[in-house]
């Protein structure tokens, strides 16, 4: 009896995951100890669900949305990158430029821990120093965005009188591989996930950049005349073109009956749902059945479940739009990104 009870206890998920954690790191091993309930188990089943896809030889698709890069995600996912642990990334064009800007004048950002108490006299005053608040930190304009500002747009003049045409991610590579940045670097460029992204050239895809500050930036050089051509920078229905011929070369069938591409999803918006489109794009649009759905989801999200929400709505919708399956592993944690992310990235590096 004492050997079959004990038997039984080596079956609690809390020793499944001592075990998975002990050849592990200390942050893993304090997370497979720790977080065994609600949104924490949900967060480590992520994790274990991100590693299990890599096991069986897929391949990793990030998006990041909100202030991912301002929020410093790259001290993570900047060694998930150099790991081989992403494979392609689909981000705002906001979390593009924003990395950079931290690579170029992180002593000049400020945090603000106090803003919920903050004035509208308080928010004038940071205007007028030209501090661009997100949340609790504010981007330098003069040493972050004008700086990249002059160094892009030196590239897209250039690329304009040639009658060439590149994406945004590739004007971001082009920059960072003149080295014309390198002597204003103040971060470690170990911790820039751009830098990575671009020592791998990684597939990026940035929908909506027109958005972003650089993409006001360049609107403002059309208007003027200073560039010619507005489709100088391609576009996102270029970018879903390319996505969609990546994706059907890229995506295999898994022994386990998955596709072979995962989607890791941090926040939702527009870096989530349009890259996710894809699939049923695929199937529905151009025919192409035989490619596989998605072979793993999960998403970090602070938006509860909610009516008509894309960021609240719950995995399982996702089925009825044909972007996963039945039996597609999903997972999504209700929570704070910033927190997160981190912790699932470290699970999968062993940390």
């Amino acid at each position: 009896m004492k050997a079959k009870a004990k038997s039984k206890l080596q079956k609690r998920p809390e020793d499944l995951n001592a075990k998975l954690a002990a050849k592990k790191g200390p942050i893993s091993q304090f997370i497979a100890h720790n977080y065994r309930h609600f949104n924490a188990a949900a967060l480590l089943d992520s994790a274990k669900g991100y590693e299990d896809h890599l096991k069986a030889g897929g391949k990793m698709l990030v998006t990041l949305a909100g202030a991912m890069s301002t929020a410093e995600l790259g001290l993570t996912l900047a060694e998930m990158i150099r790991a081989d642990k992403v494979h392609a990334i689909v981000c705002t064009g906001a979390n593009l430029e924003e990395d950079i800007f931290n690579l170029v004048a992180h002593d000049y950002y400020e945090r603000v821990p106090n803003y919920r108490d903050l004035t509208a006299a308080d928010e004038q005053e940071l205007l007028d120093r030209h501090m661009n608040r997100v949340t609790d930190t504010c981007i330098p304009e003069g040493e972050a965005m004008r700086r990249i500002e002059a160094a892009v747009a030196e590239e897209w003049i250039a690329a304009d009188k040639a009658g060439q045409r590149f994406f945004p991610h590739e004007f971001m590579y082009k920059i960072i591989r003149s080295g014309k940045l390198k002597k204003s670097y103040q971060i470690d460029p170990k911790n820039s996930w751009m830098l990575a992204a671009c020592e791998k050239n990684l597939p990026i895809i940035v929908p909506g950049w027109e958005d972003a500050t650089l993409g006001n930036m360049f609107a403002g050089r059309v208007i003027t005349g200073e560039i010619k051509n507005v489709h100088t920078v391609r576009t996102g229905i270029e970018y879903m073109t390319w996505l969609a011929e990546w994706y059907t070369k890229t995506a295999k069938l898994l022994k386990n009956g998955e596709g072979s591409i995962g989607f890791f999803q941090i926040g939702g918006g527009i870096a989530g749902d349009f890259p996710i489109c894809v699939v049923p794009m695929l199937h529905q649009d151009l025919g192409r059945t035989s490619v596989p759905l998605w072979g793993y989801f999960s998403q970090i999200s602070d938006s509860t479940t909610s009516y008509g929400s894309y960021s609240g709505a719950v995995p399982n919708e996702k089925i009825t739009w044909g972007k996963l399956g039945q039996k597609t592993p999903k997972f999504i944690v209700e929570s704070d990104a910033t927190i997160v992310a981190p912790l699932i990235f470290s699970w999968v590096l062993g940390k």
